[in-house]
């Protein structure tokens, strides 16, 4: 990933997105409008105790890839995490650059929580987080898969 810098994004509003906003739209995803739209009103700013949002940038500084983690909002488990807002870019794909993302988030993570907990709907993504060691778990509410660290 010497090409590519991952790093934690501390101001989301001072990023453009509108690329990849664009982009995953067309896919059918809106989870990145949502992430702007609720950083902007305050509901989720990835800013509480462990809490991280990273982005990974091009050589041009143009954002190809974003994840965060949350304390879980849907369980008063407070050892739950659940990682949120994740898209690569479709160009940036099959690179490693969701797999060096997943890892430094979950790398972060495991310093405040025993287990990580997301959702997603799509097959090529359930291929993607089960590569990385989660198992099909929906156990937790509104969690297709989990990692237990």
């Amino acid at each position: 990933m010497k090409q590519f810098e991952l790093k934690r994004v501390k101001e989301l509003l001072n990023i453009d997105l509108t690329n990849l906003i664009i982009e995953s739209k067309k896919e059918g995803f809106l989870f990145l409008e949502r992430l702007i739209n609720d950083y902007k009103n305050g509901t989720n700013t990835f800013s509480k105790p462990g809490e991280f949002l990273y982005g990974v940038f091009n050589q041009e500084g143009s954002v190809i890839a974003i994840g965060g983690i949350n304390k879980d909002p849907f369980s008063t488990n407070k050892q739950i995490g659940r990682l949120r807002r994740f898209y690569v870019s479709k160009d940036y794909r099959r690179k490693g650059i969701g797999r060096s993302l997943v890892t430094r988030i979950l790398k972060d993570a495991s310093e405040h929580y025993e287990r990580i907990v997301l959702y997603t709907d799509t097959e090529h993504a359930d291929m993607f987080y089960s590569s990385l060691g989660f198992i099909k778990d929906n156990s937790f509410s509104k969690s297709t898969h989990s990692l237990n660290l």
